[in-house]
């Protein structure tokens, strides 16, 4: 945008300068199609530079792009995964703590009925 400005500013500048300058209006319509011809040009070059520019990003953006996909789905993959592994550990777990709470249990009340005995002997 701001070479365009730039082309604008300047073609102003050299139109006001084509009409102030003592030259015959032949040549000053020769003059000013030859500073449109060029400004022109410039453009045409300017947007073929842009176009070049655009074709030759595409093909690292387009690589980038598949690189990045690549790397979410293996991503996805790796916390499938993980996530299995983390549901098996947490079954594995409660299976344990059930085991062991039952144990705990048994035990409680191994000593809770012992001490029942041992009260009862010591009150007779």
């Amino acid at each position: 945008m701001k070479f365009i400005k730039v082309i604008i500013g300047a073609a102003a500048g050299f139109a006001a300068g084509v009409l102030m300058a003592p030259k015959s209006g032949k040549e000053t319509r020769q003059d000013i199609k030859a500073k449109a011809e060029e400004v022109k040009n410039s453009a045409v070059e300017q947007v073929n530079k842009v176009k070049k520019a655009a074709t030759d990003s595409k093909a690292p953006l387009k690589k980038g792009a598949g690189k990045v996909e690549k790397e979410a789905k293996g991503m996805a993959k790796s916390a499938k995964a993980s996530g299995k592994v983390v549901q098996a550990e947490a079954t594995k777990l409660g299976k344990e703590a059930k085991t062991r709470a039952g144990r705990a249990v048994k035990s409680t009340k191994t000593a809770a009925d012992e001490v029942a005995r041992t009260v009862k002997r010591d009150l007779k």
